[in-house]
């Protein structure tokens, strides 16, 4: 059985930049495995620092951040697979999911995929991260407040602190509240609604709207500005 401990020990430049969560991570494994007796737990076991495992510390270019987990189950197969608005082959894609490919779409041309496994953008260097990073099975929230946000914001201070320039695609009034320590003179945030159908085309004082904001190509052009190498987000 794969603790959380295991899991970051095998997240390349995460290790040792996180040894100081090493005590949280290690009370959260102990409050799971009480849950785990009651609950079906999403996601599971070793796909809950999936993120960090996808994309080394190293090679973090873009940050995505979510809220948590999906919650739900298609027959048997959980949606959740540790990384943000990304669910495995084989599940249809959420609604939110079908909205970033419909600005990728109008972005790049991309014929939207059938599936909505976004590991390719993973292995590029994209963090898909979710702010709670596990739940009871159909619950959202459910494990809110139990000391991932602290951990998620240690991941996000390594990111913030790293010397390569970064991208934080900010979507959503919690995702915006996640990024809100992130050091703007050297990395780029873009901030807009989330791309659920209910605020994708809403825009408020200091963010866009997500449907026409162009940040997929907007965050390319700052990693090509700085010596990076673009995403290619139509690899799916």
């Amino acid at each position: 059985m794969e603790s959380l401990l295991d899991e970051l020990a095998a997240c390349e430049g995460w290790c040792e930049a996180l040894a100081g969560e090493q005590t949280r991570l290690a009370a959260l494994e102990g409050w799971l495995e009480e849950e785990e007796k009651l609950y079906q737990i999403l996601p599971e076991r070793g796909l809950r620092l999936n993120a960090l495992r996808k994309t080394p510390l190293d090679r973090v270019k873009v940050v995505i951040t979510g809220q948590d987990p999906y919650p739900g189950l298609e027959g048997a197969v959980p949606h959740a697979i540790g990384l943000s608005f990304s669910v495995p082959r084989g599940v249809k894609p959420p609604r939110s999911l079908n909205n970033i490919y419909k600005e990728l779409a109008e972005e790049y041309g991309l014929v939207p995929p059938c599936h909505g496994d976004l590991s390719a953008w993973a292995e590029q260097g994209v963090l898909m991260l979710n702010s709670t990073m596990t739940l009871r099975q159909g619950a959202s929230a459910s494990h809110a407040k139990k000391g991932w946000e602290a951990f998620t914001a240690a991941v996000l201070s390594c990111v913030n602190r790293s010397a390569d320039p970064a991208v934080f695609l900010a979507w959503g009034k919690h995702s915006h509240k996640l990024v809100a320590g992130i050091d703007e003179s050297r990395h780029r945030v873009i901030r807009t609604s989330h791309p659920s159908p209910l605020g994708a085309r809403k825009a408020g004082g200091d963010f866009e709207a997500f449907l026409g904001a162009r940040c997929f190509s907007r965050a390319n052009r700052f990693l090509e500005e700085n010596g990076r190498e673009a995403i290619d987000w139509c690899v799916l």
